[in-house]
């Protein structure tokens, strides 16, 4: 899958959280999610720029989402500290768990393709491919980024419609 393909699969995994944000009044909390969500469905490709890291390795396994997830979750507890938030641990957990479901949404972007991923390596070799589109395929690409498009815009036309 491409960087359009994972923005989009992180954008649809996003969907209903951000509604459920929307729902409760906390807009900027929807908003940042989002940007997070789309920003991080693209990070384990990282390793396509680097010869340090075979593609589709470390940065494609389960460790590498808890390793995200936790540094983003420090991040949001240091800045909401600094800030003087209300809840900086809230902020922590619910930025940290967004952090590793968009990893999770880009090895779920991978697993379809016949490549698939390792995602318990080292622990396990058991590879995981549905082998139902290759990664370049551009048509699957862009569907995957408009449906994403699609639910984060429905969500907030419903949003507008209710207030």
């Amino acid at each position: 899958m491409y960087a359009l393909g994972h923005i989009g699969i992180s954008l649809v995994l996003y969907a209903p959280i951000a509604a459920w944000y929307l729902q409760n009044g906390a807009v900027e909390m929807a908003l940042l999610g989002g940007v997070l969500m789309a920003a991080l469905g693209v990070l384990p490709d990282i390793d396509e720029y680097t010869e340090l890291i075979p593609h589709r390795g470390p940065t494609h396994t389960v460790w590498f989402a808890i390793a995200v997830g936790t540094v983003v979750g420090l991040t949001a507890w240091a800045l909401t500290t600094v800030i003087g938030a209300v809840d900086p641990l809230g902020a922590a957990v619910q930025f940290g768990l967004l952090g590793s479901l968009a990893i999770l949404g880009h090895l779920a972007g991978d697993i379809i393709t016949p490549m698939g991923v390792w995602p318990f390596r080292p622990l396990s070799k058991w590879h995981y491919t549905f082998e139902i589109t290759p990664a370049k395929n551009p048509a699957a690409n862009r569907l995957f980024f408009l449906v994403g498009i699609a639910s984060s815009c429905g969500i907030g036309t419903l949003f507008l419609l209710v207030l």
